[in-house]
């Protein structure tokens, strides 16, 4: 079953949405369930940010607060940089984007293909170590330095909220024609989260929402500790979280997201990024309390693609992570 796309658009903007749900038939031994995966790789910038981006964009022009000289100036790990990038192209407004040294090199290449000038932080935030406070720092410099700049702030934009209660879950629900019993959902600034509940709520459904951390993120009341893959998680509780109200949290160490990633790939031939690999990892930390007949929908936030050189290289994962290939491969055979 898959979101009814093919149909002509005008112009690389509508294709958003509508992405694939696909059903992951061996990813786990349990034949008693049914397990969905939400494709976002299938937008067109390759993540689910690009609709948030959109959904920003539109809210922005909506109240009048861009013009047709304003800069952009936004912090990002990687994804919403590259759906920002290319829509700043289209509409002709200069975009800066404040990334720091875990972002992939794939995206950097991508945002600059698409005009976009990159502001590098090179330390993080020295009372707390933390990169996102350091790369929110910098957009607040870069905003008082550049004439006519704006900053959608995605971590307090409420534009992320009906981006995906709108798109992301209605998408689900329209496909599947009912509501999953179980949504899990990657976490960094709320916004796919707090959007789905909320679509699920203005229904009426009964599916558990069950958000997925980072073990180290602050998010609903975590303890605050090292990350080392960026994509998922936070420093910072963004002021999103207010208004996100997920059934449960998981919390996924940086190993599992890499063997869940890893899982995935190899069962069920589809390359999800590191926040995808921690909705695995999450999946089946739970699946064995299931009852049979229950079904569930993964929302994969991007491709791989951009992760081939960290979390699907061996060497890298070892060096960083400090798990060997072997050790690699005897969890992802227990993962079942």
């Amino acid at each position: 079953m898959t979101s009814g796309r093919g149909k002509p658009v005008a112009g690389i903007t509508g294709a958003v949405g509508n992405t694939p749900l696909v059903r992951l038939a061996r990813l786990s031994d349990r034949d008693d369930i049914l397990i969905w995966a939400k494709l976002e790789e299938f937008n067109p910038g390759g993540s689910a940010k690009d609709r948030t981006a959109l959904a920003m964009i539109d809210a922005a022009l909506s109240d009048g607060s861009m013009t047709a000289k304003t800069s952009i100036v936004e912090s990002s790990s990687g994804n919403l940089g590259v759906a920002l990038a290319r829509e700043c192209l289209l509409h002709g407004w200069a975009f800066h984007c404040v990334v720091d040294p875990r972002v992939n090199r794939r995206t950097v290449a991508l945002m600059s293909a698409f005009g976009a000038t990159i502001h590098r932080v090179t330390a993080p935030d020295p009372k707390t170590g933390d990169w996102l406070i350091a790369r929110r720092a910098m957009v607040r410099e870069l905003l008082m330095e550049i004439p006519d700049s704006v900053s959608f702030d995605q971590y307090s934009n409420p534009a992320a909220f009906t981006a995906h209660a709108a798109g992301t879950m209605s998408e689900i629900v329209s496909d599947l024609g009912h509501a999953p019993d179980l949504l899990f959902v990657a976490m960094s600034t709320t916004g796919t989260i707090g959007g789905c509940a909320r679509h699920l709520a203005s229904i009426g459904a009964r599916t558990l929402a069950i958000g997925v951390d980072a073990e180290g993120s602050v998010l609903f009341g975590g303890s605050r500790g090292t990350r080392v893959l960026p994509g998922f998680g936070a420093g910072v509780a963004p002021e999103l979280e207010k208004n996100a109200h997920p059934h449960e949290v998981v919390r996924v160490a940086d190993t599992a997201s890499v063997v869940g990633a890893r899982a995935l790939v190899h069962r069920e031939g589809v390359l999800a990024g590191a926040s995808g690999g921690a909705v695995v990892a999450a999946l089946m930390e739970r699946i064995g309390d299931f009852a049979p007949g229950t079904e569930v929908v993964l929302v994969l936030h991007d491709s791989g693609a951009s992760y081939l050189e960290t979390i699907y290289d061996d060497a890298w994962v070892e060096e960083n992570l400090g798990m060997c290939a072997g050790e690699l491969r005897r969890r992802e055979e227990l993962m079942t």
